[in-house]
């Protein structure tokens, strides 16, 4: 099977001049783009990256994001994208635990960056952002590649490992999933096929393109088939709606906020032209029946597909078509992409049928290698060749999966993943909390909310949630923070000790 570089080689052979990539006004031909990657990649040689080195690159949706993640991938080594909303000891264990040789980053995160690193790692920042455009942060990177440093072809195979994308888990540390060349194109591909993406499509990234769909499945997935990728460095909605208009775009992924939020906020919604859009893609949590069909109505289209998956599956999982949009809202679908199959399960040997509830198993072409330096969760992560998803799941009478509730205790908000546990370690540490629990709470929009139960201190002091939220905001990225504080004299726990957070939701 091809890697991913040569799927960038060969689109330049295939289709020369044709836009490859767009942002703003900015434009890539697929030949320009292959030129700059190797570019990339020989910038990187030249400084010591070698084959199998990590290489993270932390950064917003941008042309030079992509460049300089696809020169990574022909120098041989590995990607690691992070989370640019992350505070700086986030980033820290992340770049320390990949055994990051380089970090390249933009200049708008030098004050986190100068926050986390160490003598070893090499790091590539943009000098200013106007070099080649306010809306692109990367242009040292881009003025690097304008020195033609020599290339050296690595011999690579599909079974090279080319990502580690982290995730955080129970223990709330993250954990980083290996994924090879040939899983992040099958991952691709098995998407394709659910909403038929081809060379006459132009697909909208403006979720953040570290995110492993938007980077998997939707920008490789478009350069497999030769598709046209259009970058927003951040959604935002009203250019969200002002891009797909301009250029035309057929396809785009959002959280379902990014589709009530332009509906909500954006007075002059209905003047848009948004009919060349084919395919709208959510993600991140269900949408009531309601909602759909406002959006089907304010949209003026009926082709709405939900995606279900996890980065340890590539992420393939499962889907819920257009047809079944309204008459199944909420469920995540009955039928799992090619190349996936699927099963819920009561226990370790008990399948689950209708009206009953169960974990999730899965087992994908796609899958993971495993989590990174991390084998004793890897290997807990599975049960005879399945991958336990962590995720409950009731079956109705039709074969439908409802999600109702997460084995890992993760908060979805906004399209993003918060582990209750990462929260509570850093609330555990604010003077006169003596103990806490975070749970998700349904929120109309955000799909969920987070919600911090705490237990004060023997002095029962008043606690400022302000204070709180302000202590947070240096340690955790701001989608983690608890928005809403509940104060109870005690948490509910079982008799060995552990929280009962389905009480207290």
């Amino acid at each position: 099977m091809y890697t991913i570089s040569d799927i960038i080689s060969n689109n330049a052979r295939n289709f020369g001049h044709r836009e490859a990539l767009v942002a703003g006004t900015r434009r890539l031909s697929f030949i320009e783009f292959d030129q700059k990657v190797t570019r990339a990649a020989g910038t990187l040689q030249s400084i010591g990256v070698k084959k199998g080195d990590r290489v993270a690159i932390m950064g917003r949706n941008t042309l030079s994001w992509v460049i300089s993640a696809m020169g990574v991938l022909r120098a041989g080594a590995i990607l690691v994208p992070i989370n640019h909303k992350l505070m700086p000891p986030e980033v820290q264990f992340i770049v320390q635990h990949c055994q990051a040789k380089v970090l390249i980053f933009e200049a708008a995160l030098a004050n986190v960056i100068k926050k986390t690193t160490t003598s070893a790692l090499k790091l590539m920042m943009d000098v200013k952002a106007d070099v080649v455009g306010a809306a692109d942060g990367f242009s040292q990177m881009e003025s690097l590649l304008t020195q033609l440093l020599p290339f050296s072809p690595v011999p690579l195979t599909s079974h090279d490992q080319a990502e580690i994308l982290y995730t955080s888990g129970t223990t709330g540390k993250p954990k980083g999933c290996m994924h090879s060349h040939e899983n992040i194109l099958l991952s691709g591909i098995a998407s394709n096929l659910i909403y038929h993406l081809g060379q006459a499509d132009k697909t909208l990234i403006a979720m953040p393109v570290w995110h492993c769909f938007p980077l998997n499945n939707l920008l490789l997935g478009s350069f497999y088939v030769g598709a046209t990728v259009v970058l927003m460095p951040e959604y935002h909605p009203l250019e969200f709606l002002k891009v797909i208009q301009a250029e035309h775009c057929t396809m785009f992924f959002g959280a379902p906020i990014a589709y009530t939020m332009p509906l909500k906020n954006i007075p002059q919604f209905d003047e848009f032209d948004l009919s060349s859009v084919r395919i709208w893609l959510y993600g991140g949590g269900p949408i009531d029946p309601e909602t759909v069909r406002m959006m089907v109505k304010r949209y003026r289209s009926n082709q709405f597909f939900q995606v279900f998956g996890m980065t340890e599956t590539g992420p393939t999982g499962l889907a819920l078509y257009p047809q079944e949009q309204e008459s199944k809202a909420g469920a995540i679908g009955r039928q799992a992409a090619s190349g996936c199959i699927f099963k819920v399960m009561k226990n370790d040997t008990e399948a689950a049928g209708p009206g009953e509830t169960g974990e999730i198993w899965m087992r994908c072409q796609s899958m993971m290698q495993g989590y990174y330096l991390d084998p004793e969760a890897s290997q807990a992560a599975f049960h005879d060749g399945w991958y336990m998803t962590g995720d409950l799941a009731r079956i109705d009478a039709d074969g439908y999966l409802f999600i109702v509730d997460r084995a890992k205790d993760m908060i979805v908000t906004g399209g993003e993943n918060v582990y209750s546990k990462e929260v509570e370690d850093v609330l555990i540490a604010f003077p006169g909390i003596s103990e806490v629990a975070v749970i998700g709470k349904p929120h109309p929009e955000w799909g969920e909310s987070v919600v911090a139960v705490i237990v004060m201190g023997s002095n029962r002091e008043v606690l400022d949630k302000q204070a709180i939220q302000d202590f947070c905001a240096a340690r955790i990225a701001k989608y983690k923070i608890p928005r809403e504080f509940q104060f109870v004299d005690a948490l509910p726990r079982t008799p060995t000790g552990k929280v009962m957070k389905y009480k207290l939701r």
